[in-house]
């Protein structure tokens, strides 16, 4: 009896231990995010047309770049992980690179597009040239820093020893699915999924050769639940919306597209023995919201904050057009918070933060860990 009472008393001891293995956070220092829109802090507006109000109302007072009335989900990691927002990789004006940098830009895709940002909204800056950029960024901070002849010369530039502890985010890929509904058939789409993916397993494949280890990976969103989607469509025909109200075949592909990503990253595990990749479903957060939105204090989930889409005419947040002979502003609600949808195609800082609050603690990541805790392999025991 007493070698029971023993044996149970060391079970448990080696069962505390393990759960403060577990509970320990990885020393992140910096984060390097890959995306587009969706994570852009100021990117695509530094390199071409700046964003204008009304983005940036509810935070930032003025727009910063980023598509939202405030702060996207990328913040409110950085947030999570006690690190300063995300300078813009190509915003020279009042950078500070020193807890990271992010290449993101709206309109980036993982595959590059024969098409223009004057054209559709793509950004010339695909996955792959992000990570060149990296690349460079990190090459030459290094150079930078190591010449630096004190710390005041340094205290913009990045520790070279964080490159290696940094947390590399991936958010991206909502983009090629608009360019596959713009042009493509749907089985066309999922046809093109095969090569986007191997593109993208080459961008984790040269982050990782140059040094990085921890990956956050995000999944694409139920795209045919954005208002973008579900507006203009006066005579669907039978099982077009699903219960929600969403696009029932958009949903599906991006539903596949996330299948493939999610077995690329497996695939990656494999083939990476040194890097941690957790996979976070997006996805499932987002449609968990959406599902849920008056519950959480949200009006209706497909409705929009800014911007006017009827009658087959779009006239984006924060423009001006003639329709029918009159002037119509696409001016802001005037509650943003109580919207999931800022601007037809990107979410509120209200929405962001009920995401952000959701994946954080890794109840949709795959292995289950927390964002602070992403540099580490498996919590097996």
């Amino acid at each position: 009896m007493l070698f029971f009472r023993i044996l149970l008393v060391f079970i448990l001891i080696v069962r505390v231990k393990c759960v403060v293995k577990i509970s320990q956070d990885c020393n992140i220092p910096a984060i390097y995010n890959f995306g587009d829109s969706n994570s852009d802090t100021g990117g695509i507006s530094a390199a071409l047309y700046p964003a204008g109000p009304p983005t940036g109302e509810t935070y930032f007072g003025i727009p910063t770049g980023r598509a939202s009335d405030g702060r996207l989900i990328i913040d409110f990691i950085a947030d999570r992980l006690g690190l300063p927002y995300l300078s813009a990789y190509l915003n020279s004006i009042n950078a500070n690179f020193k807890y990271g940098a992010n290449f993101a830009t709206g309109g980036a895709t993982i595959r590059r597009q024969n098409e223009s940002w004057f054209q559709n909204g793509v950004s010339p800056f695909s996955l792959d040239v992000q990570v060149e950029q990296f690349d460079q960024f990190k090459s030459r901070t290094t150079y930078f820093y190591n010449q630096a002849k004190n710390e005041s010369d340094r205290s913009n530039l990045p520790n070279p020893d964080d490159f290696s502890n940094a947390l590399y985010i991936i958010d991206i890929g909502q983009n090629d699915l608009g360019a596959c509904f713009r042009s493509l058939t749907n089985p066309q789409c999922i046809a093109t999924f095969p090569d986007i993916m191997r593109d993208f397993a080459t961008a984790v494949n040269q982050l990782y050769n140059n040094g990085a280890r921890a990956f956050w990976i995000h999944n694409t969103g139920p795209f045919g639940c954005l208002p973008i989607a579900t507006t203009n469509h006066p005579n669907p025909e039978p099982g077009y919306f699903d219960e929600l109200g969403c696009r029932k075949d958009q949903n599906d592909i991006a539903i596949e597209f996330n299948t493939q990503l999610k077995d690329k990253i497996i695939q990656l595990r494999t083939e990476l023995p040194y890097a941690a990749l957790t996979h976070v479903d997006m996805f499932a957060a987002k449609h968990q919201l959406i599902s849920d939105a008056k519950n959480q204090g949200f009006e209706d989930a497909l409705s929009y904050c800014c911007g006017y889409h009827k009658n087959g005419v779009d006239i984006w947040c924060g423009n001006k057009a003639i329709v029918n002979g009159t002037e119509i502003s696409a001016i802001s609600c005037p509650n943003p918070s109580k919207f999931i949808s800022w601007d037809a195609v990107h979410y509120t800082e209200a929405a962001n933060y009920w995401i952000a609050n959701h994946i954080v603690n890794g109840s949709f990541s795959d292995p289950p860990v927390a964002v602070s805790q992403a540099c580490r392999k498996s919590y097996t025991i």
